[in-house]
């Protein structure tokens, strides 16, 4: 089911007759500037700030995110066109059942997965992390609150683009959408129900989990437990996911989505018992400990090396007084010299 970019979208259980219309296209030029493109890059900058203000939090430098963030955006934007193009691959095929190439790379049709992103950006920061020997826990914890801030922002672009909504009903926040000219569907606002739930997941993660991190993956892990439930959650709302080919369970396909959120939530889950329950942390682990540390032994090695000369120079100081040698001493009675 497809709703018309043209048409206006409408909350009638919330503001009644009140309507919102807005081109998809922001800018018309040349393919167009999409306000999907736009939405999305604001998040990007969003992160990007806020992850570059808490790096220290973490162990690391402003410059680690920036340099992390240059190579990880074009590869995660890759990544998110071709898992959707694996998944809906006969959307790219020629009459005479070959791929058609040109018809992939067309990212301003629209196709993007947002879970093929997060693969593509977290395989680039293990490499990354690698490569300047960084600790890749320690940079994932700090970016999956970027990635949040990045999420909530960005799925307000399907508002704009009158998509990734779900099935109809007739809750109050119904979304109106058309179909066409003269028929409307009211249908659940999937899109603001994610964007919530990242943003409230973002506030637990700063306000909770990173005050209290035993470990570095801790963030991490809360992470894809978090977006794990509630893409669970959602995805079985929507009307256009990605299905695992021809695949089915129980008699139904099965959505990609889910199933790979499920994965991640069991495994995240499993992860976390076993880093805070089975196999505790000591607090001199995590890399800002370790980092503090590091920073403190050229200070420990100065104030001994002071507190060393100030004993030294009491001592000399209270060395006995009057004690002559040599030509300077009192000559034995009756002896001349």
């Amino acid at each position: 089911m497809k709703a018309l970019s043209n048409m206006p979208i409408s909350f009638p259980g919330l503001f009644g007759d009140w309507e919102f219309t807005a081109d998809p296209v922001m800018l018309h030029i040349g393919h167009g500037i999409y306000w999907y493109g736009a939405i999305i890059a604001l998040g990007l900058i969003l992160g990007l700030l806020f992850c570059m203000k808490q790096a220290k939090r973490f162990g690391l430098t402003e410059d680690n995110v920036i340099d992390l963030v240059l190579w990880a955006t074009p590869i995660s934007i890759i990544g998110a066109r071709l898992y959707y193009v694996i998944f809906y691959l006969d959307l790219f095929r020629t009459s005479d059942g070959g791929l058609n190439f040109s018809k992939m790379i067309t990212i301003w049709d629209g196709g993007l997965a947002i879970y093929g992103g997060v693969i593509a950006a977290f395989l680039t920061a293990f490499v990354f992390c690698r490569v300047k020997k960084l600790k890749l826990w320690a940079m994932t914890d700090l970016c999956v609150m970027g990635l949040l801030i990045g999420q909530a922002i960005g799925r307000w672009g399907n508002f704009f683009n009158r998509e990734a909504f779900g099935s109809e009903t007739t809750l109050p926040w119904r979304m109106r959408l058309w179909t066409s000219a003269t028929h409307y569907i009211e249908v659940h606002p999937t899109f603001f129900y994610e964007s919530l739930w990242n943003a409230i997941g973002l506030l637990l993660i700063y306000f909770v989990v990173t005050r209290g991190r035993r470990f570095d993956g801790e963030n991490t892990c809360f992470y894809f437990l978090w977006y794990g439930l509630g893409r669970l959650w959602i995805e079985g709302l929507r009307t256009d996911s990605l299905y695992l080919f021809d695949w089915t369970l129980f008699g139904q396909p099965i959505r990609v989505s889910q199933a790979l959120s499920l994965v991640l939530l069991v495994g995240a889950a499993a992860m976390l018992f076993y880093h805070i329950r089975l196999h505790p942390h000591r607090p001199e682990e995590l890399l800002v400990n370790q980092v503090a540390a590091q920073a403190a032994e050229p200070a420990v090695s100065q104030t001994a090396t002071l507190e060393s000369a100030a004993k030294d120079t009491v001592s000399e100081s209270e060395s006995p007084k009057g004690e002559k040698t040599g030509e300077d001493s009192p000559a034995p009675d009756g002896e001349t010299h």
